[in-house]
């Protein structure tokens, strides 16, 4: 997955991040690549992002990973007892997850942070179906933001009419084991700073998703 060049306009962006940098991560090595997914491979809870972050994951070559984004998700998970610690700073420094995977619809870093369909639907065909599949004990999906709802429900085992996302919004799944997908706003800095999206309301996401996988 990570030698992946499907889609030229994804792959030149990430290339050209990686090779200008932030000024801020000058010395750094940039990723550059696809990321891949990573966690428990027991896992009955998915989290299911957009596209790595261009000066986190396409930095750090770990979803989430080196901005304040992961900051957050993983200080959630770390108080809901999926993760080992709350900071997930570099692809080596000791995070482990239980009973969680996390991926993304897009594993490469997009311009503005906006796939087209066709580069959603190239990797979400050629890598996030096989990926899940592999998954075998996975119950729950939890999608930050609509971008990742809107795949979850058509790729993962939503029927009829899209549902609304909100959230903590929850809505059955009838793919591939999958039963319940669960919404919550993305945990990017435009909801964190302002306060659309609180402590309190992630933490009361998880604590939903790990009943429905009791």
């Amino acid at each position: 997955m990570t030698t992946c060049r499907e889609c030229p306009r994804l792959v030149a962006w990430r290339e050209e991040v990686a090779a200008i940098k932030r000024a801020s991560y000058a010395e750094d090595s940039y990723w550059g690549r696809p990321v891949p997914g990573f966690g428990d491979p027991a896992a009955r809870l998915l989290i299911l992002g957009l596209a790595p972050a261009a000066h986190g994951a396409n930095r750090t070559g770990r979803m989430f990973t080196g901005d304040r984004s992961g900051e957050w998700l993983f200080g959630a998970l770390h108080r809901a007892g999926y993760a080992n610690q709350p900071t997930s700073v570099s692809a080596d420094d000791g995070l482990t997850l239980a009973d969680v995977w996390i991926t993304a619809g897009v594993r490469c870093a997009p311009p503005a942070n906006k796939p087209t369909p066709g580069e959603r639907d190239t990797c979400v065909t050629r890598w996030l179906l096989p990926e899940v599949a592999l998954l075998t004990r996975l119950r729950v999906v939890v999608a930050l933001g609509q971008f990742a709802w809107d795949v979850a429900w058509r790729d993962l085992g939503g029927r009829g009419p899209r549902p609304r996302f909100g959230h903590a919004a929850v809505v059955p799944l009838e793919g591939a084991g999958l039963q319940w997908l669960v919404g919550s706003y993305h945990v990017s800095q435009q909801n964190t700073f302002t306060g659309k999206l609180t402590e309190p309301m992630l933490d009361a996401v998880f604590a939903q998703a790990r009943a429905l996988t009791a």
